[in-house]
């Protein structure tokens, strides 16, 4: 098999399904609920996953886990195992080459690097958490490989571990930073305004351990060339630029040299960075000279995959008799370990959304010996969000005062941490809206009954900064004037190429059928991971240069004889397939006439986005009201939701349909977070007791009520597009307003998730 074998067709490369949908005339698109361009292929069977190629002469992988987290391997017998009909070879600390550390995961949005924990992988007998890889078997088949696994017999002398978060609180220190930010902000004497102030609250939050659940368990596909200095990986990826770098970094080869395949992501929230899964792929098919697949069970996600830190989160308010805040202090600890530096950045919600007189934010890490923790949707602001939003309805019930104007009187004119003005900023009209809609009205605790049920209503904010990132985009014109627009995106299931589509189909003036959109692939130009609500508006800065670019281009390749001959780019419109003059519609050519007038089959240019000057000069966040009705049986303490609205101010919104279906998944994971989800953790043995999807408790179809959806829709002036992330917006504030509604309802207060029956008994 030659590594330098056509391989363009795994590219996802989505044009419209034309069934169905009538050519639309002229501009915009922007806005409109179109269908997803990639629900065709997916719901045919046609969108394949990492794990459904099928390569000649593919040998499959299987792994031996550590069953201890702390200690040394002094024994490794895999002699049966070896003998086995069938096994290709095995693998562990024994044979395998010397590999380089694993570089970290930038959250600054670097390219270099992607992965999720530096931990060696199969490079010494020394475990470091239960779980843990400590041997690999390669086979014919998957059933061989798996029985080989259980013919392997290993035997460890243990050491004692660090398991035990609560004991480790008291030792917990400070990072040196928090995702480039300080650990620690002051502003005033908060300790003092508090014990001053007329009305506060100060109380303990805590979140439990969350695991991702994907519905795609992590997979690879990997095969090397013959010479074995150039790779080709099929990966369920979210940065798939990173995930070349760092596999080239790993086995020190030339990163230009290796290639990275995700077209299609079936979820990933975080998870979905480079875990030691893929490193031992690219090592099983290294050593055994051909394709191999590595693809994890649930199990063994939950063990080798990072997941959601816990926290333990104080927050005291302070206000005077208007409930104008005199003090805001959220500080608090979460875990990490020694192979990654991950301070979850539960303080950056109270850093930018309420006016304080005086403002004490600190966070802290405790190392312990477990999987390395990880990126999960609206990582920090999701717990922190949830905290803060607690503690304000709390407050707002010493005030006796409506938590939404209580949110009102605290509203800032400027960023309360930076101080810079906000680049746009509705919260209090996503409020007012939502409030209208959902009939919301302030009602005092346990006063509200339907037989054996009590009812609440609770409230709270969704917070998630705008982020963008360097991403490159190119453009190809075709003869008969139809488009390809090419970056090595991510599609995970939020809608990139069909927005995107609609966004070069509207700035080029084509219908969106003659536009299609290729990504994917790490051969493509750079784009950056698919993470922090960022690809959005950072894909639409660089196709908008690309485009620009392009019809520069086309400009200056008309003749004398053209109504374009002299024409500058401020000068003409994309419309009716090409460029016209503004001042004279009729006068113009299109993209097809121009490129025949000038003798070319095609235009490709390939263009950078610029860089993100808005961020150094705004504060940049959506924002949004989550609302939330409920039921709590009184004898039992059930639950059961009744409603939900979200209503977001998050920038222009480019597709309704595809931004509906993201708000609403990013709420069910909110109910998740607050009513089901915990990572049940064995601290004497550092052990996952809850690896499966049976045990570990989603949101199922019977949990999740109507969710209705609104958007201000107002544009961001400084933002591509007037876009800003909505991502992961959508969980923040769902715990905390269920929480608080639970506290309607109830008159009990529940300060740790999830919130389970006995917690209400």
């Amino acid at each position: 098999m030659s590594f330098m074998m056509n391989l363009m067709s795994t590219v996802a490369r989505v044009m419209p399904d034309r069934d169905g949908d009538p050519l639309l005339e002229g501009p915009g698109y922007i806005g409109q609920p179109v269908d997803r361009a990639d629900a065709s292929p997916k719901v045919r069977g046609l969108a394949k996953f990492s794990a459904e190629y099928d390569l000649d002469n593919m040998a499959y992988a299987a792994l031996v886990h550590s069953t201890i987290c702390r200690g040394t391997i002094t024994s490794l017998d895999v002699g049966e195992a070896e003998a086995l009909r069938g096994v290709v070879c095995v693998v562990s600390h024994h044979n395998a080459p010397k590999l380089a550390k694993t570089p970290l995961f930038d959250s600054n949005g670097s390219i270099a690097a992607a992965g999720g924990s530096e931990h060696p992988v199969l490079q010494g007998p020394e475990i470091h958490y239960d779980g843990q890889p400590v041997a690999m078997v390669v086979a014919e088949t998957q059933d061989i490989a798996e029985h080989a696994v259980s013919l392997i017999r290993v035997t460890y002398a243990e050491k004692a571990a660090r398991t035990d978060f609560e004991e480790g609180l008291a030792e917990a220190q400070a990072p040196p930073d928090v995702l480039g930010e300080d650990s620690e902000v002051k502003i005033g004497e908060a300790e003092t305004s508090l014990a001053r102030s007329p009305f506060r609250v100060d109380n303990i939050y805590q979140t439990p351990r969350h695991n991702h659940g994907a519905i795609e368990p992590h997979a690879s596909i990997a095969f090397w060339s013959e010479d074995g200095e150039s790779l080709v990986s099929f990966e369920g990826a979210q940065m798939v630029h990173g995930f070349k770098n760092t596999l080239a970094t790993v086995f020190a080869k030339d990163p230009d040299k290796f290639r990275v395949i995700s077209p299609f992501v079936g979820g990933a929230f975080g998870s979905k960075a480079l875990w030691c899964n893929s490193i031992l792929c690219a090592l099983a098919a290294k050593l055994s000279r051909r394709p191999v697949k590595l693809a994890l069970s649930r199990e063994q996600v939950f063990r080798t995959v990072g997941g959601r830190t816990p926290s333990h989160q104080r927050v005291a308010i302070g206000a005077d008799e208007e409930g104008r805040f005199t003090s805001l202090i959220q500080t608090g600890t979460t875990a990490t370990t020694e192979f990654n530096e991950f301070p979850e950045q539960f303080t950056f919600p109270a850093r930018h959304l309420y006016r304080s007189d005086s403002l004490w934010l600190a966070q802290k890490v405790v190392h312990l010996d477990t999987v390395a923790n990880t990126f999960m949707r609206a990582p920090g602001e999701s717990i922190g969000g949830y905290a803060l939003e607690c503690a304000i309805d709390e407050l707002s019930y010493e005030l006796g005062l409506d938590p939404i104007e209580l949110r009102r009187r605290n509203e800032p004119e400027v960023d309360p941490t930076k101080e810079t003005e906000f680049s746009q900023r509705d919260l209090m009209l996503a409020y007012d809206r939502g409030a209208e809609a959902f009939d919301w009205q302030r009602r005092e605790p346990r006063s509200q009954r339907d037989g054996k049920w009590l009812l609440g209503q609770g409230v709270a904010t969704a917070y998630y900064p705008y982020y963008r990132m360097p991403a490159q985009a190119r453009l190809r014109l075709n003869a008969d004037g139809s488009a390809v627009v090419s970056t090595s995106a991510h599609e995970m299931g939020m809608g990139t190429a069909t927005v995107q589509i609609q966004h070069a189909a509207q700035r080029l003036g084509l219908p969106r059928d003659m536009v299609a959109f290729e990504y994917g692939d790490s051969d493509l130009p750079e784009s950056p991971m698919a993470g922090g609500s960022n690809q959005t508006a950072s894909l639409v800065a660089a196709v908008t240069a690309a485009i620009e670019k392009a019809q520069r281009e086309l400009l200056d390749m008309t003749g004398p004889d053209s109504p374009l001959a002299i024409a500058r780019l401020e000068e003409v419109e994309a419309r009716a397939q090409g460029l016209f003059l503004r001042d004279e519609p009729d006068r113009g050519e299109t993209y097809a006439q121009i490129l025949r007038g000038a003798g070319q089959k095609e235009l490709v240019v390939e263009a950078a986005a610029p860089p993100p000057l808005e961020l150094m000069k705004h504060s940049m966040h959506s924002y949004g009201a989550q609302f939330v009705e409920l039921r709590v049986k009184e004898t039992t303490g059930e639950i059961r939701l009744t409603r939900l609205l979200g209503s977001f101010d998050v920038g222009r919104v480019l597709n309704a349909k595809t931004a509906a279906s993201q708000f609403r998944g990013g709420i069910i994971m909110g109910i998740g977070m607050a009513l089901t989800e915990e990572t049940l953790f064995d601290k004497r043995y550092g052990r996952i007791m809850n690896p499966s999807l049976a045990e570990y408790h989603l949101p199922v179809n019977l949990d999740v009520p109507p969710i209705e959806i609104l958007v201000n829709d107002i544009p961001d002036p400084y933002s591509p597009l007037g876009v800003r992330g909505i991502g992961e917006i959508g969980i923040t504030g769902v715990a905390a307003a269920i929480a608080n509604a639970v506290y309607n309802a109830t008159g009990k207060r529940v300060r740790e998730l999830p919130i389970t029956l006995d917690k209400l008994i």
